[in-house]
């Protein structure tokens, strides 16, 4: 299961911080955030080789989107849609309000389970579809403040990684995407330390035995002003291991580039 931590503060110069480890087959080819998409010029995702679609992205106007897999449904499976289309789908939207309610009409059946969530710098939601046999898909808001998803539900600390995890976010350093510093947040997603004693899986930054593991992370902060740029530092590879480099958005825009904090990029 992959994680994401949201952080929701109306009012601030960056109202929305994300932080997001992907978990994946590690032998399952993919690219990192940019313009994979020429139909698509004005959004900028990592790119998964096999089905085409992204985990996590965002687009000009300053959407963003990532899904995740629920509990039990991992993988593609036969007559279902890949799940990395609906973030693409979110962001052809221009705002995330309007992204969630053409979401929220989707027939789920479509797609193995999933979470997925979208935020601009007013809002965020939550679209769920748990399985339900008519398709529905269930959307709620994301409150101000802070919260983490993974297979489960919104901060449900039936999850090992929320429970484990969740306090230890609401009680670190929000990042200064100003200053460059995200080492509050970047220590907590490369932790592989914090696991329940028979189940390293558990832990925020993963390897197992069957190839399967944290494969990237990303650290995102949404401005309050169209004037700024979305701030965006991706890790190629487990994050307590692959160094933290600046992704341009709009793609290899300077004011991005200039945002990344030299001492995170070489943690």
């Amino acid at each position: 299961m992959c994680t994401l931590v949201i952080l929701r503060r109306p009012g601030h110069a960056w109202p929305v911080l994300i932080g997001a480890n992907r978990d994946e087959l590690v032998h399952r080819p993919w690219k990192p955030p940019g313009r994979h998409w020429p139909d698509r010029a004005g959004v900028t995702a990592g790119l998964d080789v096999e089905a085409g679609g992204s985990w996590l992205g965002a687009n000009d106007e300053g959407v963003v989107a990532g899904v995740l897999n629920r509990t039990g449904s991992l993988g593609p499976q036969a007559g279902k849609r890949s799940r990395g289309e609906l973030v693409l789908d979110a962001l052809d939207h221009a705002d995330a309000q309007d992204a969630a309610a053409a979401l929220a009409r989707i027939d789920g059946r479509a797609y193995r389970t999933f979470n997925l969530v979208i935020a601009d710098a007013r809002d965020a939601f939550l679209l769920c579809h748990h399985g339900a046999a008519d398709g529905r898909v269930d959307v709620a808001p994301i409150g101000p403040g802070l919260s983490m998803i993974t297979s489960l539900e919104l901060n449900d600390r039936a999850s090992p990684r929320i429970a484990g995890s969740l306090d230890r976010f609401r009680a670190a350093a929000p990042p200064d995407p100003e200053a460059g510093d995200w080492s509050g947040w970047s220590s907590l997603l490369a932790d592989r330390s914090r696991h329940l004693p028979d189940d390293p899986s558990s832990a925020l930054t993963i390897a197992t035995d069957h190839g399967y593991g944290t494969v990237s992370s990303s650290l995102i902060a949404l401005p309050e002003t169209a004037e700024q740029r979305i701030v965006w530092l991706f890790s190629a590879g487990p994050p307590d291991r692959a160094p933290w480099r600046p992704v341009g958005v709009p793609a290899d825009s300077p004011d991005s580039q200039s945002s990344a904090n030299s001492g995170l990029a070489s943690q």
